[in-house]
């Protein structure tokens, strides 16, 4: 995967080299390891959902598990919402959580789904939700139904109900596809017989960019998710690549060689006033904005590997942030700021590592594989999205941030690369 020097994506980009990106399948969650505190819930079948296209109950709990907060429970037992629990039945079944729902098919032919959440601890009623869907939207309604159990107990909104975009290739097709943050219900925003590379979400979530090869060198597109029309941003001489979005969504950073050697700039939303932040005799690239939107991270080799720094969107002096080992891309920003994701290169292991920034902490590897690769945060800051390698294929794979709790959202005919986790709000 990491067979350029300093990244893939990006000097691929910059040197105009083709991609071997992989084709696309459906997904199943597979989920390893356990975490210091689960809470064990007890999500029986939902009345009725058996006669619709999606098992609303094993979504949720699936959701639940990969979220590293939660502990399935198993049972055979059929509730719906309306059924009163035997607490102490289920005390005994070591369940601290219950849900109870139902799907029920409208005259319509939309579905209701309803869902309750009990406190079997505490023997109450913590509240429930229902939501009228389009069968199309059965998987959805099911992660909101995970996204409230999931504030409800944790005081943080869920992420279950937001997307993912990655990229696929099948045969000489590479694809740019959305799909729901567990992997399935995957939709194609584009197809081409080029490479398409470096996918990123618009804060709003309504548009993508992303670095398309389809006129023979790296150029910056923007696309809106739901018509599908699309935009030039960034086509000048030379290379066009990495591109990144503002917190506010007005400008994107980017890396352009217009000048000769790959460097970061900031421009407009549409490509305009690009204006130039970096001025190195070295190559800058992969600009990732802070939270705040007033400084740009970015991976330089300007200290004679590749390393991340940090400098200030207005430009100046870059301070480096990156210290363990020689060879360190990829950087990845938590919402909070807190936390910074990365890819080192340890030995010849490409590892998912995570650092406070600021805080003098030691960085830690999250991972045992060794060809991991572009990092991103969940909007709620509490899971990284990473694409490794494993049983010699391109995987997803999700992590909470002590590396304990993970989950592979595993295609079963084919390989997926560069994930990106969009933001709140659907």
């Amino acid at each position: 995967m990491h067979n350029m020097t300093m990244n893939r994506r990006t000097f691929a980009a910059a040197s105009g080299l083709a991609l071997a990106l992989p084709a696309h399948a459906q997904f199943r969650v597979e989920i390893s390891g356990v975490g210091a505190t689960q809470l064990p819930i007890a999500i029986p079948r939902f009345r009725d959902e058996e006669k619709t296209p999606q098992g609303v109950a094993a979504i949720i709990r699936a959701d639940l598990e990969r979220s590293g907060v939660f502990r399935g429970v198993d049972t055979v037992a059929l509730m719906d919402e309306t059924t009163v629990p035997q607490m102490p039945e289920w005390r005994q079944k070591s369940a601290d959580l219950l849900v109870g729902g139902s799907v029920m098919r409208l005259a319509d032919g939309r579905f209701d789904v309803r869902a309750k959440l009990w406190d079997v601890v505490k023997g109450r009623e913590l509240g429930g939700q229902s939501l009228v869907v389009p069968p199309a939207d059965l998987r959805l309604a099911a992660h909101r139904v995970a996204d409230f159990i999931y504030e409800k107990i944790t005081g943080e909104k869920g992420v279950f109900s937001t997307r993912i975009a990655y990229v696929t290739r099948s045969g000489k097709t590479y694809a740019l596809r959305i799909a729901d943050a567990d992997g399935e219900g995957g939709q194609v925003a584009l197809n081409s017989p080029e490479p398409i590379i470096s996918p990123a979400w618009a804060p709003s979530g309504h548009e993508l960019a992303y670095v398309s090869f389809e006129r023979q060198k790296a150029v910056v597109y923007a696309q809106d998710i739901s018509s599908g029309k699309r935009r030039e941003i960034a086509n000048f001489r030379g290379s066009n690549s990495a591109p990144a979005w503002s917190p506010d969504g007005q400008s994107l950073a980017a890396t352009l060689s217009r000048d000769g050697l790959a460097q970061i700039y900031v421009m407009g939303r549409n490509g305009e006033n690009p204006r130039r932040v970096t001025n190195s005799q070295a190559i800058d690239t992969e600009p990732v904005f802070s939270p705040d939107g007033h400084s740009l991270f970015f991976v330089s080799d300007r200290g004679g590997g590749p390393q991340i720094y940090r400098t200030a969107v207005s430009g100046g002096n870059a301070e480096r942030v990156s210290f363990t080992g020689n060879y360190n891309i990829s950087p990845s920003i938590s919402p909070d700021g807190r936390y910074m994701a990365y890819i080192s290169r340890q030995g010849g292991a490409f590892k998912l590592y995570l650092t406070e920034l600021g805080a003098g902490a030691s960085p830690r590897a999250l991972t045992e594989s060794s060809d991991d690769e572009s990092p991103s945060f969940s909007p709620n800051g509490r899971l990284i999205m990473y694409a490794t390698r494993s049983q010699g294929r391109d995987v997803l794979m999700t992590t909470t941030l002590d590396g304990k709790i993970k989950a592979k959202l595993v295609s079963t005919a084919a390989d997926v690369r560069e994930p990106m986790w969009g933001p709140f709000g659907r």
